[in-house]
């Protein structure tokens, strides 16, 4: 008797079925109301006046170049923050130095100001009254109210996503493949491109994936140092606000139809990554002699 008083387990909280199935409920419910619900609605509204309206309003210019201008800024923007987390990630995880946790706080600040006091921030610094803004308007080098200014707010909202995801797994991999390499001879080079990205890769790609969604989506910082001027420094967000003040309702959900389908694509991109180990920390995988990961 005593045996099995010591087998058995103490009641965990939502062992009961009543309790499971309420919250699974609230959850379900929840998650309708708050996610699914409204990806339908810009759905439905995106072709509530058929598809001829649907379609000019994607053929107009100022949405091709609304269009045009969210892909451009994501090509320049999520390569250079791509470059950025790799470079930040391997100095945090592969070297001691001091302020190395004040360089991890610095990597973390974009995640806790608003985007709208980035923006704001920008204005200070590159504005005409800011401390760059004259001799920039001295050399006629326009950065606010232009796509500079777009691509470096966007840069600056999304610099932590990729170095977020590569950190966690590179600290947990240590510095032992890297050693080994380099103590049979490999340089650095060879030691990062055999040993170090192929470790990471599928982290590094879930967080170009994560980082390409938010530049694509980003409206607060954007917003500011734009100057929504429209065919200009419209991105595809500031676009669907525009059509929206202008009554134009079904131009806003068809445009906004396009970022819906990003997030999709998103979210598809990150599970198949997820199934592939990204977003997880993993052990190191084992290495040869010839310093390359088995």
């Amino acid at each position: 008797m005593v045996t099995a008083l010591k087998r058995r387990k103490p009641p965990r909280v939502g062992d009961g079925p009543l309790f499971r199935r309420t919250l699974i409920g609230v959850v379900l419910l929840l998650g309708a109301l708050l996610i699914l619900a409204p990806l339908l609605i810009i759905g439905v509204e995106a072709f509530s006046r058929g598809w001829n309206v649907y379609r000019d309003t994607l053929m107009h210019p100022d949405t091709r170049r609304a269009i045009g201008l969210t892909v451009f800024t994501a090509l320049v923007a999520v390569p250079v923050n791509t470059a950025f987390g790799i470079a930040a990630a391997w100095t945090l995880t592969k070297f001691d130095f001091r302020g190395k946790r004040l360089l991890l706080v610095v990597i973390e600040i974009p995640f806790s100001v608003s985007p709208i006091v980035a923006g704001v921030a920008y204005l200070f610094v590159y504005g005409l009254q800011g401390i760059f803004g004259p001799t920039l308007d001295a050399w006629n080098i326009k950065i606010l109210f232009a796509v500079p200014g777009i691509i470096l707010a966007s840069m600056f909202v999304t610099a932590p996503f990729v170095a977020r995801e590569l950190i966690p797994l590179m600290q947990s991999q240590g510095r032992d493949l890297e050693e080994a390499a380099t103590s049979l001879g490999a340089s650095g080079w060879r030691t990062f491109f055999s040993v170090t990205l192929p470790n990471v890769k599928w982290a590094l790609l879930y967080g170009v994936v994560l980082c390409n969604a938010r530049v694509m989506g980003e409206f607060g910082a954007v917003s500011v140092v734009s100057g929504n001027i429209r065919g200009e420094t419209n991105t595809l967000p500031l676009h669907i606000e525009l059509l929206y003040h202008d009554y134009q309702a079904a131009g806003a959900f068809a445009s906004a139809s396009i970022l819906a389908l990003i997030a999709v694509f998103t979210i598809i991109a990150k599970a198949a990554l997820e199934r592939r180990g990204a977003g997880r920390v993993r052990a190191p995988s084992p290495v040869d002699p010839a310093g390359k990961t088995a």
